[in-house]
Protein backbone atom coordinates (compact mmCIF):
# COMPACT_ATOMS: atom_id res chain seq x y z
CA UNK A 1 0.00 0.00 0.00
CA UNK A 2 1.57 3.52 -0.85
CA UNK A 3 1.81 5.87 2.04
CA UNK A 4 3.36 8.62 0.20
CA UNK A 5 1.29 11.74 -0.06
CA UNK A 6 0.52 12.11 -4.53
CA UNK A 7 2.94 13.99 -6.28
CA UNK A 8 1.91 18.20 -7.16
CA UNK A 9 2.21 19.12 -10.48
CA UNK A 10 5.54 20.54 -9.80
CA UNK A 11 6.48 17.19 -8.62
CA UNK A 12 4.93 15.05 -11.81
CA UNK A 13 6.15 17.68 -14.16
CA UNK A 14 9.88 17.05 -11.93
CA UNK A 15 9.55 13.25 -12.56
CA UNK A 16 8.64 13.11 -16.03
CA UNK A 17 11.54 15.61 -17.15
CA UNK A 18 14.39 15.64 -15.11
CA UNK A 19 17.21 12.74 -14.76
CA UNK A 20 18.74 13.40 -11.54
CA UNK A 21 22.17 12.71 -10.45
CA UNK A 22 23.18 10.93 -6.85
CA UNK A 23 19.86 9.56 -6.41
CA UNK A 24 17.93 6.45 -6.59
CA UNK A 25 15.94 6.60 -9.71
CA UNK A 26 13.89 3.28 -9.01
CA UNK A 27 12.56 5.39 -6.07
CA UNK A 28 12.38 8.68 -7.68
CA UNK A 29 8.36 8.09 -8.64
CA UNK A 30 7.26 7.13 -5.16
CA UNK A 31 8.98 9.71 -3.06
CA UNK A 32 8.69 12.62 -5.01
CA UNK A 33 11.39 15.26 -5.50
CA UNK A 34 11.29 18.47 -2.87
CA UNK A 35 11.51 20.74 -5.42
CA UNK A 36 13.03 24.00 -4.25
CA UNK A 37 11.84 27.58 -5.01
CA UNK A 38 13.39 30.22 -3.39
CA UNK A 39 16.39 31.02 -0.81
CA UNK A 40 17.28 33.18 1.44
CA UNK A 41 20.04 34.07 4.04
CA UNK A 42 20.88 30.39 5.25
CA UNK A 43 17.41 29.30 4.74
CA UNK A 44 15.61 27.81 1.15
CA UNK A 45 11.51 27.10 0.90
CA UNK A 46 10.17 24.33 -1.24
CA UNK A 47 6.88 24.95 -3.37
CA UNK A 48 4.59 23.93 -0.45
CA UNK A 49 6.10 27.04 1.13
CA UNK A 50 8.29 24.63 3.62
CA UNK A 51 11.37 26.84 5.24
CA UNK A 52 14.34 24.54 5.68
CA UNK A 53 18.06 25.34 6.67
CA UNK A 54 19.89 24.14 3.94
CA UNK A 55 22.73 23.09 6.19
CA UNK A 56 25.04 21.88 3.00
CA UNK A 57 25.66 24.94 0.97
CA UNK A 58 23.49 23.30 -1.36
CA UNK A 59 26.53 21.34 -2.67
CA UNK A 60 29.42 22.72 -0.37
CA UNK A 61 29.83 25.68 -2.34
CA UNK A 62 26.93 28.76 -1.35
CA UNK A 63 29.02 30.03 1.31
CA UNK A 64 27.51 33.66 1.68
CA UNK A 65 24.47 31.47 1.78
CA UNK A 66 21.56 32.63 -1.10
CA UNK A 67 20.18 35.82 -2.55
CA UNK A 68 23.57 38.02 -1.58
CA UNK A 69 22.76 41.68 -2.79
CA UNK A 70 26.28 42.40 -3.64
CA UNK A 71 26.78 39.75 -5.90
CA UNK A 72 23.66 39.71 -7.93
CA UNK A 73 24.65 43.43 -8.91
CA UNK A 74 28.39 41.95 -10.03
CA UNK A 75 26.44 39.77 -12.44
CA UNK A 76 23.78 42.38 -13.39
CA UNK A 77 26.53 44.79 -14.54
CA UNK A 78 28.90 42.09 -16.06
CA UNK A 79 26.15 41.14 -17.91
CA UNK A 80 25.38 44.53 -19.25
CA UNK A 81 29.18 45.27 -20.13
CA UNK A 82 30.29 41.42 -22.03
CA UNK A 83 27.79 38.80 -21.06
CA UNK A 84 30.21 36.35 -22.83
CA UNK A 85 33.97 35.69 -23.93
CA UNK A 86 36.61 33.40 -24.11
CA UNK A 87 40.07 32.77 -23.31
CA UNK A 88 41.22 31.26 -26.51
CA UNK A 89 43.84 32.39 -29.12
CA UNK A 90 45.53 34.86 -26.79
CA UNK A 91 42.29 37.07 -25.91
CA UNK A 92 41.32 38.43 -22.41
CA UNK A 93 39.48 40.40 -20.05
CA UNK A 94 39.22 42.24 -17.33
CA UNK A 95 37.38 40.09 -14.75
CA UNK A 96 39.62 36.76 -15.81
CA UNK A 97 42.72 38.88 -15.35
CA UNK A 98 41.57 40.34 -11.64
CA UNK A 99 40.74 37.22 -10.90
CA UNK A 100 43.51 35.12 -12.04
CA UNK A 101 45.39 38.24 -9.99
CA UNK A 102 43.36 37.58 -6.64
CA UNK A 103 44.11 33.87 -6.61
CA UNK A 104 47.79 34.24 -6.85
CA UNK A 105 47.63 37.04 -4.11
CA UNK A 106 45.54 34.68 -1.85
CA UNK A 107 47.21 31.66 -2.77
CA UNK A 108 48.78 28.78 0.09
CA UNK A 109 52.16 28.42 -2.15
CA UNK A 110 53.63 30.71 -4.85
CA UNK A 111 51.85 30.30 -7.76
CA UNK A 112 52.73 31.71 -11.63
CA UNK A 113 49.27 31.02 -13.88
CA UNK A 114 45.68 30.09 -13.37
CA UNK A 115 43.86 27.96 -15.78
CA UNK A 116 39.97 28.33 -15.79
CA UNK A 117 37.30 25.35 -15.96
CA UNK A 118 33.86 25.32 -15.93
CA UNK A 119 33.79 23.10 -12.59
CA UNK A 120 35.57 21.34 -10.45
CA UNK A 121 35.43 18.23 -12.30
CA UNK A 122 37.50 19.82 -14.65
CA UNK A 123 39.73 21.28 -12.85
CA UNK A 124 40.76 17.97 -11.33
CA UNK A 125 40.64 16.50 -14.86
CA UNK A 126 42.99 19.35 -16.31
CA UNK A 127 45.28 18.13 -13.65
CA UNK A 128 45.98 15.05 -15.10
CA UNK A 129 46.39 15.93 -18.54
CA UNK A 130 48.45 19.21 -17.34
CA UNK A 131 50.73 16.57 -14.90
CA UNK A 132 50.78 14.13 -18.91
CA UNK A 133 51.88 17.50 -20.72
CA UNK A 134 54.48 18.70 -18.46
CA UNK A 135 56.23 15.12 -18.25
CA UNK A 136 55.96 15.06 -22.15
CA UNK A 137 57.77 18.24 -21.72
CA UNK A 138 60.38 16.89 -19.45
CA UNK A 139 61.15 14.22 -21.61
CA UNK A 140 59.54 11.61 -19.08
CA UNK A 141 56.75 9.95 -21.43
CA UNK A 142 56.05 6.67 -18.46
CA UNK A 143 55.56 9.24 -15.74
CA UNK A 144 51.89 9.27 -16.04
CA UNK A 145 50.05 7.63 -13.15
CA UNK A 146 48.18 9.38 -10.84
CA UNK A 147 47.79 8.60 -7.25
CA UNK A 148 44.45 8.97 -5.29
CA UNK A 149 42.80 7.76 -2.05
CA UNK A 150 40.05 5.19 -0.92
CA UNK A 151 37.23 7.66 -0.60
CA UNK A 152 37.99 10.41 -2.14
CA UNK A 153 36.08 12.59 -4.39
CA UNK A 154 37.51 14.45 -7.20
CA UNK A 155 34.63 14.96 -9.64
CA UNK A 156 32.70 12.71 -11.93
CA UNK A 157 34.26 13.47 -15.82
CA UNK A 158 35.69 9.66 -16.94
CA UNK A 159 39.01 11.04 -15.02
CA UNK A 160 38.20 12.84 -12.40
CA UNK A 161 35.24 9.87 -11.27
CA UNK A 162 38.26 7.02 -11.71
CA UNK A 163 40.29 9.19 -9.73
CA UNK A 164 37.50 9.09 -6.89
CA UNK A 165 37.92 5.96 -4.54
CA UNK A 166 34.12 5.55 -3.72
CA UNK A 167 31.86 2.28 -5.53
CA UNK A 168 29.18 3.89 -6.53
CA UNK A 169 31.26 6.10 -8.99
CA UNK A 170 32.70 3.30 -10.62
CA UNK A 171 30.00 0.65 -10.22
CA UNK A 172 28.34 0.36 -13.94
CA UNK A 173 30.65 2.95 -15.43
CA UNK A 174 33.86 1.04 -16.35
CA UNK A 175 35.43 3.01 -14.48
CA UNK A 176 38.79 3.37 -12.70
CA UNK A 177 40.60 4.22 -16.20
CA UNK A 178 44.16 2.95 -16.70
CA UNK A 179 47.09 4.82 -15.51
CA UNK A 180 44.60 5.42 -11.78
CA UNK A 181 45.97 3.90 -8.41
CA UNK A 182 44.76 4.03 -5.46
CA UNK A 183 46.11 4.03 -1.64
CA UNK A 184 45.00 4.02 1.94
CA UNK A 185 42.16 6.13 3.35
CA UNK A 186 43.50 7.96 6.12
CA UNK A 187 40.50 7.52 8.71
CA UNK A 188 41.10 6.46 11.58
CA UNK A 189 38.51 5.95 13.12
CA UNK A 190 37.35 3.29 10.67
CA UNK A 191 40.26 1.61 9.18
CA UNK A 192 42.58 1.58 12.55
CA UNK A 193 43.67 -1.48 13.69
CA UNK A 194 42.65 -2.46 17.29
CA UNK A 195 45.51 -1.42 19.67
CA UNK A 196 46.91 1.08 16.65
CA UNK A 197 47.62 4.68 18.06
CA UNK A 198 47.58 7.47 15.29
CA UNK A 199 50.58 7.92 14.82
CA UNK A 200 51.04 4.25 14.50
CA UNK A 201 48.34 4.35 11.74
CA UNK A 202 49.79 7.14 9.89
CA UNK A 203 53.02 5.45 9.64
CA UNK A 204 51.53 2.34 8.56
CA UNK A 205 49.61 3.85 5.51
CA UNK A 206 52.73 6.23 4.71
CA UNK A 207 54.53 2.83 4.28
CA UNK A 208 51.65 1.66 2.12
CA UNK A 209 52.07 4.79 -0.17
CA UNK A 210 55.87 4.47 -0.24
CA UNK A 211 55.46 0.51 -1.06
CA UNK A 212 52.85 0.97 -3.93
CA UNK A 213 55.36 3.32 -5.39
CA UNK A 214 58.18 1.55 -5.25
CA UNK A 215 55.73 -1.65 -6.36
CA UNK A 216 54.87 0.48 -9.45
CA UNK A 217 58.13 2.37 -10.22
CA UNK A 218 58.56 5.95 -9.20
CA UNK A 219 59.11 6.79 -12.97
CA UNK A 220 56.11 6.02 -13.71
CA UNK A 221 54.10 8.04 -11.35
CA UNK A 222 53.26 11.77 -12.33
CA UNK A 223 51.54 13.19 -8.85
CA UNK A 224 49.11 12.29 -6.26
CA UNK A 225 45.94 14.27 -5.93
CA UNK A 226 44.66 14.71 -2.26
CA UNK A 227 41.62 16.38 -0.53
CA UNK A 228 42.99 18.17 2.98
CA UNK A 229 39.51 17.38 4.25
CA UNK A 230 38.33 14.99 2.38
CA UNK A 231 34.70 15.80 1.93
CA UNK A 232 32.23 13.61 -0.11
CA UNK A 233 33.78 10.17 1.20
CA UNK A 234 32.47 11.10 4.65
CA UNK A 235 34.18 14.18 5.87
CA UNK A 236 37.49 12.88 6.97
CA UNK A 237 39.65 14.34 8.67
CA UNK A 238 43.28 12.96 8.46
CA UNK A 239 45.49 12.97 11.04
CA UNK A 240 47.94 15.22 12.12
CA UNK A 241 51.42 14.54 10.52
CA UNK A 242 49.77 12.61 7.69
CA UNK A 243 50.51 15.33 5.10
CA UNK A 244 53.73 15.83 6.02
CA UNK A 245 54.88 12.63 6.23
CA UNK A 246 53.54 11.57 2.71
CA UNK A 247 54.88 15.08 0.75
CA UNK A 248 58.26 13.39 2.41
CA UNK A 249 58.12 10.41 0.18
CA UNK A 250 56.54 12.09 -2.77
CA UNK A 251 59.47 14.48 -2.99
CA UNK A 252 61.46 11.76 -2.62
CA UNK A 253 60.27 10.09 -6.27
CA UNK A 254 59.84 13.75 -7.69
CA UNK A 255 55.97 13.25 -7.69
CA UNK A 256 54.14 16.10 -7.34
CA UNK A 257 51.07 16.80 -4.96
CA UNK A 258 48.07 17.97 -6.06
CA UNK A 259 45.49 19.96 -3.53
CA UNK A 260 42.08 19.54 -4.10
CA UNK A 261 40.75 22.81 -2.58
CA UNK A 262 37.40 22.27 -4.38
CA UNK A 263 35.28 21.77 -1.29
CA UNK A 264 37.59 22.90 1.32
CA UNK A 265 38.93 26.35 -0.29
CA UNK A 266 37.79 29.77 0.03
CA UNK A 267 37.38 29.65 3.90
CA UNK A 268 35.82 26.76 5.14
CA UNK A 269 38.17 25.48 7.29
CA UNK A 270 39.03 28.76 8.88
CA UNK A 271 42.07 29.30 6.73
CA UNK A 272 41.69 30.49 3.14
CA UNK A 273 42.58 27.34 1.98
CA UNK A 274 41.94 23.41 3.96
CA UNK A 275 46.09 22.89 3.02
CA UNK A 276 46.49 25.28 5.76
CA UNK A 277 44.54 24.08 8.44
CA UNK A 278 46.31 20.39 7.44
CA UNK A 279 49.60 21.00 7.54
CA UNK A 280 49.96 20.17 3.45
CA UNK A 281 52.18 21.61 1.26
CA UNK A 282 50.62 21.41 -2.46
CA UNK A 283 52.56 21.45 -5.74
CA UNK A 284 49.23 22.98 -7.93
CA UNK A 285 45.96 23.62 -6.59
CA UNK A 286 41.89 22.93 -8.00
CA UNK A 287 39.38 25.30 -6.92
CA UNK A 288 35.84 25.65 -7.54
CA UNK A 289 32.56 25.83 -5.69
CA UNK A 290 33.28 28.64 -3.08
CA UNK A 291 35.08 30.95 -5.45
CA UNK A 292 31.86 32.19 -6.92
CA UNK A 293 29.83 31.56 -3.80
CA UNK A 294 27.97 29.05 -6.06
CA UNK A 295 26.36 32.14 -7.54
CA UNK A 296 27.94 31.15 -11.19
CA UNK A 297 29.92 27.87 -12.50
CA UNK A 298 33.17 28.09 -11.99
CA UNK A 299 36.82 26.07 -11.43
CA UNK A 300 40.60 26.85 -11.27
CA UNK A 301 44.03 25.18 -11.87
CA UNK A 302 46.64 26.78 -10.03
CA UNK A 303 50.22 26.00 -10.78
CA UNK A 304 53.99 27.45 -10.27
CA UNK A 305 56.19 29.04 -12.59
CA UNK A 306 58.59 26.11 -13.11
CA UNK A 307 55.63 23.56 -13.92
CA UNK A 308 54.30 26.65 -16.55
CA UNK A 309 57.30 27.08 -18.04
CA UNK A 310 57.18 23.82 -18.72
CA UNK A 311 53.89 23.86 -20.90
CA UNK A 312 55.96 27.16 -22.67
CA UNK A 313 58.70 24.48 -23.48
CA UNK A 314 56.06 22.18 -25.02
CA UNK A 315 53.99 24.51 -26.62
CA UNK A 316 57.18 25.60 -28.79
CA UNK A 317 57.93 22.49 -29.93
CA UNK A 318 54.41 21.26 -30.93
CA UNK A 319 52.91 24.50 -31.71
CA UNK A 320 50.46 25.22 -29.05
CA UNK A 321 48.76 24.95 -25.88
CA UNK A 322 46.18 22.48 -27.24
CA UNK A 323 43.84 22.76 -24.14
CA UNK A 324 40.45 24.78 -23.28
CA UNK A 325 36.99 25.36 -22.56
CA UNK A 326 34.34 27.44 -23.87
CA UNK A 327 33.00 28.65 -20.86
CA UNK A 328 36.68 28.54 -18.71
CA UNK A 329 37.18 31.83 -17.61
CA UNK A 330 33.71 33.01 -18.28
CA UNK A 331 32.90 36.65 -17.68
CA UNK A 332 30.33 36.04 -15.48
CA UNK A 333 31.55 33.36 -13.21
CA UNK A 334 35.12 35.61 -12.76
CA UNK A 335 33.08 38.39 -11.89
CA UNK A 336 31.45 36.72 -9.21
CA UNK A 337 34.28 34.98 -8.28
CA UNK A 338 36.20 38.72 -7.76
CA UNK A 339 33.35 39.82 -5.82
CA UNK A 340 32.98 36.82 -3.60
CA UNK A 341 36.98 37.21 -2.61
CA UNK A 342 36.31 40.81 -1.74
CA UNK A 343 32.93 39.80 0.61
CA UNK A 344 35.09 37.15 2.26
CA UNK A 345 37.57 39.41 2.46
CA UNK A 346 36.08 42.89 3.62
CA UNK A 347 33.88 40.97 5.91
CA UNK A 348 36.11 39.08 7.64
CA UNK A 349 34.33 35.70 6.98
CA UNK A 350 37.31 33.49 7.97
CA UNK A 351 37.15 35.30 11.12
CA UNK A 352 33.48 34.31 11.20
CA UNK A 353 34.13 30.66 10.78
CA UNK A 354 37.08 30.89 13.63
CA UNK A 355 34.68 32.70 15.77
CA UNK A 356 32.00 29.83 15.34
CA UNK A 357 33.76 27.04 14.97
CA UNK A 358 34.27 26.34 18.76
CA UNK A 359 30.30 26.05 18.88
CA UNK A 360 29.72 23.59 15.31
CA UNK A 361 32.95 21.88 17.13
CA UNK A 362 30.96 21.75 20.82
CA UNK A 363 27.74 20.89 19.04
CA UNK A 364 29.03 17.68 16.83
CA UNK A 365 31.16 16.27 20.09
CA UNK A 366 27.50 16.81 21.73
CA UNK A 367 25.92 14.93 18.84
CA UNK A 368 28.46 12.47 18.83
CA UNK A 369 27.09 10.95 22.46
CA UNK A 370 24.51 9.75 20.65
CA UNK A 371 23.70 6.05 20.67
CA UNK A 372 23.22 6.02 17.05
CA UNK A 373 26.29 8.24 16.22
CA UNK A 374 29.98 6.21 15.92
CA UNK A 375 32.21 8.96 15.27
CA UNK A 376 31.43 12.89 14.65
CA UNK A 377 34.40 14.46 12.89
CA UNK A 378 34.37 18.42 11.79
CA UNK A 379 36.90 20.52 10.68
CA UNK A 380 35.86 24.09 10.69
CA UNK A 381 32.45 24.39 9.41
CA UNK A 382 32.29 21.59 7.80
CA UNK A 383 31.13 17.68 9.82
CA UNK A 384 30.66 14.12 8.97
CA UNK A 385 28.34 12.72 11.62
CA UNK A 386 28.85 8.37 10.84
CA UNK A 387 25.97 6.47 12.01
CA UNK A 388 26.19 2.74 12.99
CA UNK A 389 24.54 0.11 13.95
CA UNK A 390 26.43 -0.74 17.47
CA UNK A 391 28.21 1.77 19.06
CA UNK A 392 30.84 -0.39 20.88
CA UNK A 393 32.23 -2.47 18.64
CA UNK A 394 31.54 0.08 15.42
CA UNK A 395 29.54 -2.02 13.24
CA UNK A 396 28.18 -0.47 10.18
CA UNK A 397 24.44 -0.81 9.41
CA UNK A 398 23.60 -3.02 6.71
CA UNK A 399 23.90 -0.49 3.33
CA UNK A 400 20.65 -2.12 2.06
CA UNK A 401 18.71 -0.83 4.85
CA UNK A 402 19.21 2.55 3.20
CA UNK A 403 19.69 4.22 6.77
CA UNK A 404 21.65 7.75 5.87
CA UNK A 405 19.69 8.26 2.70
CA UNK A 406 16.46 7.44 5.36
CA UNK A 407 17.91 9.71 8.06
CA UNK A 408 18.50 12.65 5.81
CA UNK A 409 14.74 12.39 4.94
CA UNK A 410 13.44 12.68 8.88
CA UNK A 411 15.87 15.79 8.50
CA UNK A 412 14.40 17.48 5.74
CA UNK A 413 10.69 16.54 7.55
CA UNK A 414 12.61 19.04 10.66
CA UNK A 415 13.60 21.50 8.37
CA UNK A 416 17.10 20.71 7.94
CA UNK A 417 18.32 19.63 4.61
CA UNK A 418 21.95 17.53 5.06
CA UNK A 419 23.36 15.32 2.90
CA UNK A 420 23.56 11.50 3.50
CA UNK A 421 27.50 10.24 2.43
CA UNK A 422 26.40 6.48 2.61
CA UNK A 423 25.85 6.11 6.42
CA UNK A 424 27.47 9.56 7.48
CA UNK A 425 25.39 12.77 7.46
CA UNK A 426 27.46 15.49 6.47
CA UNK A 427 27.35 19.05 7.21
CA UNK A 428 28.24 22.51 5.74
CA UNK A 429 26.29 25.19 6.17
CA UNK A 430 26.78 28.54 5.03
CA UNK A 431 29.63 30.54 6.23
CA UNK A 432 27.83 33.14 6.86
CA UNK A 433 25.31 31.41 9.31
CA UNK A 434 24.84 33.47 12.72
CA UNK A 435 25.49 31.59 16.23
CA UNK A 436 21.60 31.48 16.52
CA UNK A 437 20.59 29.76 13.07
CA UNK A 438 23.94 26.95 13.57
CA UNK A 439 22.48 26.40 17.03
CA UNK A 440 18.93 25.63 15.19
CA UNK A 441 20.24 23.46 12.68
CA UNK A 442 22.34 21.10 15.09
CA UNK A 443 18.42 21.80 17.20
CA UNK A 444 16.99 20.12 14.08
CA UNK A 445 19.55 17.44 13.66
CA UNK A 446 19.40 16.42 17.17
CA UNK A 447 15.17 16.18 16.91
CA UNK A 448 15.93 14.02 13.47
CA UNK A 449 18.60 11.32 15.14
CA UNK A 450 15.55 11.47 17.78
CA UNK A 451 13.03 10.16 15.48
CA UNK A 452 15.35 7.99 13.55
CA UNK A 453 16.61 6.21 16.81
CA UNK A 454 13.17 5.16 16.84
CA UNK A 455 12.69 4.19 13.41
CA UNK A 456 15.84 2.09 13.53
CA UNK A 457 14.57 0.38 16.65
CA UNK A 458 11.26 -0.18 14.92
CA UNK A 459 12.62 -1.33 11.85
CA UNK A 460 15.04 -4.12 13.90
CA UNK A 461 17.88 -2.78 12.25
CA UNK A 462 20.30 -3.15 15.27
CA UNK A 463 19.97 -6.56 15.19
CA UNK A 464 23.19 -8.48 14.22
Amino acid sequence: MNTHPPLSNIQTRDVEALLHPYTPLHKLRENGPTVIERGKGVYVYDTRGKEYIEGMSGLWCAGLGFGEEELVEAATEQMRTLPYYHLFGAKGMEPAIELAEKLKEIAPVPISKVFFTSSGSEANDTQVKLAWYMNNALGRPKKKKIISRQKAYHGVTIMSASLTGLPYNHMGWDLPVDRVLHTDCPHFYRFGQEGESEAEFTARIVKSLSDLIEREGPDTIAAMIAEPVMGAGGVIVPPAGYYAAIKAVLDQHDIILIDDEVINGFGRTGEWWGCQSLGMTPTTISAAKQMTAAYAPLGAVMVPEDIYQAYVDHSAKIGTFGHGFTYGGHPLGCALGVKAIEIYQKRDIIGHVRKLAPVFAARMDRVAKHPLVGEARYCGLMGGVELVADKATKRPFDPKSGVGPQVARILEGHGAILRAIGDTIALCPPMVITEAELTELFDRLEKGLADAEAWVAKAGLRTT
